[in-house]
């Protein structure tokens, strides 16, 4: 019976319709019979009866009849049926091979689901023992070195005090062969050394990638016990445990790999984390340098005509006393001025200029008074000649940031004039980092501004889209409220207080607030970095506290707390450094304290993090330019040129993806 059918080929869903396609392109006519003359397929009228054979290794199997092309369908059935007989052959290898593992798939199935040798090797003992005749068996494993053997299961006594050496006994010299020994008579092989207590043996050697792990041995004290059939099982388990083993020698060396990983991770983490700060520290540094000198130069330049008014202006008062009194002299004299001068006198009106005059003095003299105020605030805030630590006075600088934001507590079309509560403690000077401090009032304060705004416009709009949501109390709206506490407490901390009854925070919104780029404002309002600043002055420089509390509707309220004598706390941080980096930033915690308080932790960005913060930017500044996506990157500096900030941050993100080895930096 021929090994591939030429019925069963054609039978096929598309062989059929390919040999109609190919007749139709040679434009002839053929028949496919059997090798007995049964037509298969027919197709066209015939014209000439050459016949070409189909044929598998030699055998034929059919006919093709037909014109001379017709050849060529002999032979891509030939091909085909070819084909055929290759799979049927494979498949019937992979039968028997099937057959053949099955035998042993319950074991390996074992084997292959554990990770540790001692059991693998135990059950592996077992199994053999009870399949074949044995008083004894072992497997060992050979050291790293090659030089010892380590016994990792055993059962009986394969030797009575001495232990199997590499290359000496009969195990010994097998392992170092790299050859499978069946030994029917131990006691007469010339190896013998210390297999005494055994007749016969078999010891096949545990081979896994090209290399030997050791060997598994199995005796009986019965001489001549083992056959051919014996040698071959016991090789397929050694086999199947040396995969085994070998698998769970990786899956330890995969472990410890684990654990040296994990440790350099977390070294890779924090030398992250370390340039996460340093990049926020710089982009602080430029920032405020270039503030406080403009600041600085500013209220310096100011000053001078200020002060050339206000010294003149005293004066001005009394040189126009003098000359109203002078004028009042007058008139006594002359009660009766000439009609020319009359005339004249009632053009100036001269009797307003005598009650007005004082007044319009008294008020520039006021507003003089209110720009040597601004000046002096601006000044308190820059602090450009005060890097050092100096003790302060900390309602100061909270009053000069509240005058520096003035003009955003005004009222205006949008909303009413925020009112800023002020609830001062005594407190005493404060060894501190003033213009540091200062940013982060300036930072919580112009967030809860923007809050307060962002409440009252949103409130404006729902109004006028649902008129009866105009009765909706998110805090208060018809009156935005700001309130600063300040308060000594336990005589070594100050702590300063500062709430809004804004549209408060969510949870999972309070977490990433200290997240250097985490903002919820669009772009070109918000950085993101203002937070992550506050941080790193508050903890890392003054070795204080920051915390939060916010609930949606219900505003939100910052804690700042700083020392009495930051030096001191400086100098003790400074001992501590090497022990307290590794564990400052696990020992932090985001559960809330009995107050509600949040407090603030050192945020880790890791690579995906940082692509996040890429795709976030991307997708803010898509919001007000449609267009970007499909920009090129010319177009698209030119809409971040719109938005330096934004060019700015998007710069450092890409220094930090391109910064294969960045050194740390020290600031």
């Amino acid at each position: 019976m021929p090994a591939v059918s030429l019925r069963k080929m054609l039978n096929k869903k598309e062989l059929p319709s390919l040999l109609n396609n190919l007749v139709h392109q040679f434009n002839i006519a053929v028949d496919v019979e059997l090798i007995d003359g049964t037509k298969l397929i027919s197709i066209g009228e015939r014209t000439k009866e050459n016949r070409y054979p189909v044929e598998v290794s030699g055998e034929i199997i059919g006919w093709v009849v037909g014109e001379e092309q017709a050849i060529i369908l002999a032979t891509l059935l030939s091909f085909l049926a070819k084909q055929e007989a290759e799979k049927k052959v494979l498949a019937k290898e992979l039968l028997e091979r099937y057959q053949e593992i099955d035998l042993f798939d319950d074991i390996s199935t074992q084997l292959t689901t554990s990770l540790d040798t001692r059991q693998i090797a135990q059950l592996v003992l077992q199994e053999l023992s009870q399949l074949i005749e044995s008083s004894a068996g072992m497997i060992l494993l050979l050291s790293p070195d090659v030089t010892a053997f380590e016994i990792i299961a055993e059962f009986g006594v394969f030797f009575d005090n001495s232990q199997p050496e590499p290359g000496k006994g009969i195990i010994g010299n097998i392992v170092q062969s790299n050859r499978a020994e069946l030994v029917n008579d131990v006691q007469a092989d010339p190896r013998l050394d210390g297999e005494k207590n055994v007749s016969a043996m078999i010891c096949v050697p545990l081979r896994a990638k090209e290399r030997v792990l050791g060997a598994i041995a199995i005796g009986t004290s019965k001489t001549d016990s083992y056959k051919a059939e014996h040698l071959k099982l016991v090789s397929i388990f050694a086999s199947q445990t040396a995969i085994a083993i070998d698998k769970a020698l990786l899956y330890e060396q995969s472990t410890q790999a684990a654990v040296q990983a994990k440790a350099q991770t977390q070294k890779l983490q924090q030398a992250l984390h370390e340039l996460q700060l340093a990049q926020t520290q710089l982009i602080q540094s430029e920032k405020m340098s270039s503030l406080g000198q403009l600041i600085a130069g500013v209220a310096h330049e100011i000053n001078n005509p200020v002060n050339f008014i206000c010294g003149n202006l005293r004066y001005v008062a009394e040189y126009a006393q003098d000359l109203l009194h002078l004028l009042e002299k007058y008139q006594k004299f002359l009660p009766v001025a000439p009609p020319g001068l009359e005339s004249e006198l009632d053009n100036i009106d001269l009797e307003f200029i005598i009650q007005d005059l004082p007044k319009l003095l008294d008020s520039m003299k006021v507003g003089t008074d209110r720009i040597v105020e601004i000046v002096q605030s601006l000044k308190n805030f820059s602090r450009h000649d005060e890097a050092e630590m100096k003790a302060v006075n900390i309602h100061d600088g909270i009053d000069g940031t509240l005058m520096i934001l003035h003009h955003r507590l005004k009222a205006d079309a949008r909303r009413p004039a925020i009112e800023i509560v002020k609830d001062y403690a005594k407190l005493p000077l404060i060894e501190c980092y003033p213009g540091q401090l200062n940013q982060v009032f300036m930072n919580i304060l112009a967030n809860a501004i923007d809050a307060l705004e962002e409440l009252m416009v949103t409130s404006q709009q729902s109004t006028v889209k649902s008129p009866e949501l105009s009765t909706m109390d998110y805090g208060l709206l018809t009156k935005p409220l700001i309130t600063i506490r300040t308060a000594v407490l336990d005589n070594q901390w100050v702590v300063i207080r500062i709430a809004d009854n804004g549209p408060g925070m969510k949870e999972e919104v309070i977490r990433r607030i200290y997240d250097p780029f985490f903002t919820t404002k669009d772009v070109g309002k918000g950085t993101g970095l203002g937070m992550a600043i506050s941080y790193q002055i508050v903890v890392d420089k003054h070795g204080g506290m920051l915390k939060c509390r916010s609930q949606p509707g219900e505003g939100t309220e910052f804690w700042i707390q700083i020392p009495l004598n930051c030096a001191v706390v400086d100098a003790a941080e400074e001992q501590n450094s090497t022990s307290a980096s590794a564990t400052s930033i696990t020992e932090l915690s985001h559960t809330p304290d009995g107050d509600g308080f949040i407090p603030s932790t050192a945020p880790m960005l890791k690579p995906t993090d940082l692509l996040i913060r890429h795709t976030q930017l991307i997708q803010r500044l898509s919001q007000h330019n449609p267009d970007v996506e499909g920009a090129s990157p010319d177009e698209i500096y030119q809409i971040f040129q719109r938005h330096p900030i934004s060019l700015k941050l998007y710069a450092t993100l890409l220094s930090w993806f391109c910064c294969s080895n960045p050194k740390q930096i020290r600031y």
